[in-house]
């Protein structure tokens, strides 16, 4: 079906998106995923707009419930996208193909909340962690979340996991190798392998773990950064895991990268634009995309690497605000 440009698309028309590998149909001046039964849908190419990426949540002062999205393969400004159900930081993301789903979070909270990415509006409840706590990590595959560590009072080595494609309460999925909170913000996996990064316990920690994702248990040792840090931002490819700066305790702008199937320590990749902290990070399978966080000023920054290729990161626009603490994903990522 050859179609007239978009302020012209016909109500009611229908076109197969390359990038999620789904159909979808124009309504109310918008694209719609439509429901089907086939398995394993969403294999992201980035080959068009419909990799998208999604940041949520964060600290300008005051906490913000805000949702702002990006199309991964282009560049630009954030758009707003709705409104989480909790105002929070510290917050961070699991993601399909179809969902994004965001928990916990700093006042201290274990909501869970979730979107249909293709669209946009509020997020609805999902459930509740298993232990209520901020500044978790987060890795995921196209089925199953999966959150760890965090603070309560004091840190933990939790990890807990959800359906994603369901709603309901999180379920204990095993522990990480130690107790730690600040780890790395973003999802950084394989359709196998979740990596968690860094954190603080009480010192910084350069350690990386691995779990296999669909599969309870206890996280295994990967290797280490090439510094120990902890509030870095993280993303994927499906075989690339990607670290990008943190506290050392100074701010950073290191990028950096490891082989997700393989094991071992991180690489020296390129470098952030401006150094920052306490932001995350999204990607497609081609594209990572890191946004906000504090360098120590608060700041809207995003800028995008190329996740096959080593080298500096390039601007890619702003968020809707300059905060920190933010949770990201996409509907693209490595996991998927």
């Amino acid at each position: 079906m050859s179609l007239p440009p978009s302020g012209e698309i016909p109500q009611g028309a229908i076109r197969f998106n390359t990038d999620s590998q789904r159909l979808e149909f124009y309504a109310q001046g918008e694209w719609w995923v439509m429901s089907t039964d086939t398995p394993n849908l969403g294999q992201g190419t980035d080959s068009t707009p419909g990799a998208r990426g999604i940041f949520q949540g964060g600290e300008t002062p005051p906490r913000l419930n805000v949702i702002d999205y990006i199309n991964i393969s282009s560049t630009g400004n954030a758009v707003d996208f709705g409104d989480r159900t909790v105002a929070n930081q510290y917050c961070s993301s699991v993601s399909s193909s179809t969902r994004g789903v965001t928990g916990g979070g700093d006042p201290t909270t274990d909501t869970i909340d979730f979107i249909t990415i293709a669209s946009t509006g509020d997020a609805t409840d999902f459930g509740n962690l298993f232990t209520g706590r901020y500044g978790v990590g987060s890795t995921s595959s196209a089925t199953r979340g999966v959150w760890a560590g965090g603070f309560t009072s004091p840190k933990v080595d939790t990890m807990d996991y959800v359906t994603i494609a369901s709603t309901g309460n999180a379920q204990d999925f095993g522990n990480l190798t130690e107790v730690k909170g600040y780890l790395f913000s973003g999802i950084a996996a394989s359709p196998t392998r979740g990596l968690f990064s860094g954190g603080i316990n009480p010192s910084k920690v350069s350690k990386i773990e691995f779990i296999t994702t669909a599969t309870l248990g206890n996280a295994q040792d990967f290797g280490n950064l090439t510094v120990a840090r902890n509030s870095g931002l993280s993303c994927s490819s499906s075989t690339r895991g990607i670290m990008g700066s943190g506290e050392t305790p100074t701010i950073i702008n290191t990028i950096e990268y490891v082989t997700i199937a393989s094991g071992g320590d991180a690489v020296e990749f390129g470098d952030l634009s401006t150094i920052r902290s306490i932001g995350s990070a999204c990607s497609s399978s081609t594209r990572g995309v890191f946004g906000g966080g504090v360098d120590p000023a608060k700041v809207d920054t995003i800028d995008y690497i190329i996740i096959a290729t080593e080298g500096n990161a390039v601007d890619f626009g702003n968020l809707t605000a300059a905060r920190k603490g933010l949770a990201a994903c996409s509907n693209a990522h490595g996991g998927l």
